[in-house]
């Protein structure tokens, strides 16, 4: 520990050193400062710790490994944390960190991130898909791999980088995905991860707001058999108080549903019928609060012509999914 701080008062005092833009970005000439892997990585977690930044460790664990082209410190190789960087390794480590330090999130530094079985290429401003997402695309998928046979097509709206439909395509190799997003940044990395993935021939993106081009929606989409969507769905009053992480780097747009969050939820719902195939699904990840409310909507809303079917919780217990079906039409 003693000699650890005796590094780490050294680097500190080069970092102070250095002043304008380089300073502001965490950079530093260590060109007399030999850092082992494991030393670098420390450096940058209690560096981080300092300035506020959150998940101190692994920001810095996941920048270190990513510059060793590893996705995580566990994945070198043994014996390399003791190694010494290299004058460019360091120099790299420098210039990722530095971007973290201005609190861009970690993955859109490292410029990828895991998503259940797939990776991503992610980039500013598009959203960046959170671990709950992860489940909702398992509820989509325990109820269409018993069929998995049959050719289904599902609806994604609001795909952000293309998460959930490339997972579902992943899963399911008759699965037909219809990608919906009203930014056009998010549309064209979709795109991109699909080709990555080698998905892009089952897989059609369309750039469309569902507020603003419903009629379009309706025109282009076509039945499908299920609509899947984590939609903004935050309460307009909540989100002055995310991390700055989130309001300087993300889009607000795919996190702000209005003054109940449901602003995006209704347009959905309302939607819903006229693209669902009889008895086809919706599945929602929605805020903890949301369940009830729109299980109270469909109820004295007859005209939607949706049941709802569940609520699934989290890994935490809290309400964050919704299921509904289509009816029948009466006869």
């Amino acid at each position: 520990m003693e000699a650890f701080s005796r590094i780490y008062g050294r680097v500190r005092r080069l970092m102070h050193l250095h002043t304008g833009h380089r300073r502001q970005q965490g950079l530093c000439a260590a060109a007399d400062v030999r850092l082992s892997v494991q030393q670098a990585a420390d450096v940058w977690a209690r560096r981080f710790e300092e300035a506020g930044v959150s998940e101190p460790g692994p920001s810095s664990q996941y920048i270190v490994a990513h510059v060793l082209g590893a996705k995580t410190m566990a994945n070198l190789e043994p014996g390399i944390l003791g190694k010494t960087l290299t004058d460019a390794q360091m120099q790299r480590v420098w210039e990722l960190c530095g971007r973290r330090l201005s609190r861009m999130p970690v993955q859109y530094v490292i410029e990828e991130w895991d998503f259940r079985d797939i990776t991503l290429k992610m980039r500013p401003p598009v959203f960046i898909p959170r671990p709950e997402t992860e489940d909702l695309v398992s509820f989509v998928l325990s109820d269409l791999q018993p069929a998995w046979g049959a050719g289904f097509t599902v609806l994604e709206v609001g795909c952000g980088s293309g998460a959930i439909s490339l997972s579902l395509l992943q899963n399911l190799p008759r699965l037909r995905v219809i990608a919906l997003d009203r930014n056009k940044a998010a549309v064209d990395l979709t795109s991109e991860n699909a080709h990555r993935l080698g998905l892009r021939d089952r897989l059609q993106v369309i750039h469309l707001d569902v507020m603003l081009d419903a009629e379009k929606v309706l025109r282009e989409c076509g039945l499908v058999d299920v609509l899947v969507s984590n939609p903004p769905y935050l309460f307009s009053q909540d989100v002055a108080s995310l991390q700055p992480e989130i309001l300087q780097f993300e889009d607000l747009a795919a996190l702000d549903g209005g003054a109940d969050g449901l602003q995006i939820i209704r347009q959905i719902l309302s939607l819903a019928p006229h693209l669902l195939k009889d008895l086809g699904r919706v599945y929602l990840e929605v805020d903890p609060r949301h369940p009830p409310l729109i299980q109270q909507y469909v109820e004295e809303t007859k005209e939607v012509g949706l049941q709802y079917i569940q609520t699934h919780c989290d890994i935490t217990e809290r309400p964050r999914f919704s299921i509904l079906q289509k009816t029948r039409p009466e006869r």
